[in-house]
């Protein structure tokens, strides 16, 4: 294979970043894979998810929270750890940015990220539910997961990152800017995360005003 210029197609390395703690409270699914956006008003229902990012300098760590209606991206952290501050981090931009009203049920997997006092904490102090997928059934969480597989593929991918500072930017920046505003999404009706929300928000106003 050297002699003839050829290589083989390996697998990707892998980190693992769900790790349930055992001694965790068990919590209900609430979610039961409703993922249809129709099926949720903005800001009723977000999930999140733990993905990460390799570098020169080692592994970065990316933590986001999207809102079920409209698959726009409404928290985001990166770190160079695992600890439940990434989450939280996550959850607090999120709740800063659309200061949702209680009652909002947020999801996730079982990872001991979400499942710490640290993050339950923040949940029960803004009045969010918490819901959690079955053990080992990753699809109960699909669109966070289906979130971070268009991101590697789209971006992370593509490029070399030699530093957690330059992943970062990246990251942050495909967000805000592409995903959120510019990249269509088929189960939004070809809409992006941006105007689906602005469509909803117009009808709203219409129907108050008709009332």
């Amino acid at each position: 294979m050297a002699r003839r210029g050829l290589a083989g197609r390996a697998r990707r390395r892998t980190r693992r970043t769900t790790i349930a703690d055992p001694a965790a409270k068990s919590q209900a699914d609430l979610l039961r894979r409703a993922f249809a956006p129709e099926a949720h008003k903005i800001d009723t229902l977000w999930c999140g998810d733990i993905s990460y990012v390799r570098t020169w300098e080692g592994w970065a760590y990316v933590a986001t929270v999207i809102d079920l209606s409209s698959r726009r991206v409404v928290g985001l952290a990166m770190a160079d750890h695992l600890r439940a501050s990434l989450a939280t981090e996550a959850l607090n931009m999120a709740l800063a940015q659309r200061r949702p009203a209680p009652g909002l049920v947020f999801h996730s997997n079982r990872g001991c990220q979400y499942t710490s006092a640290e993050f339950r904490g923040l949940l029960e102090r803004h009045g969010l539910l918490q819901s959690l997928s079955r053990p080992g059934q990753c699809w109960d969480n699909a669109v966070a997961e289906s979130f971070f597989a268009t991101l590697k593929e789209e971006l992370i991918y593509r490029g070399i990152w030699p530093t957690r500072a330059a992943a970062k930017r990246a990251i942050f920046e495909y967000v805000e800017v592409f995903y959120n505003r510019q990249r269509m999404h088929s189960t939004l009706g070809y809409l992006t995360p941006a105007a689906y929300e602005a469509r909803l928000w117009e009808c709203k106003a219409r129907e108050t005003q008709a009332a």
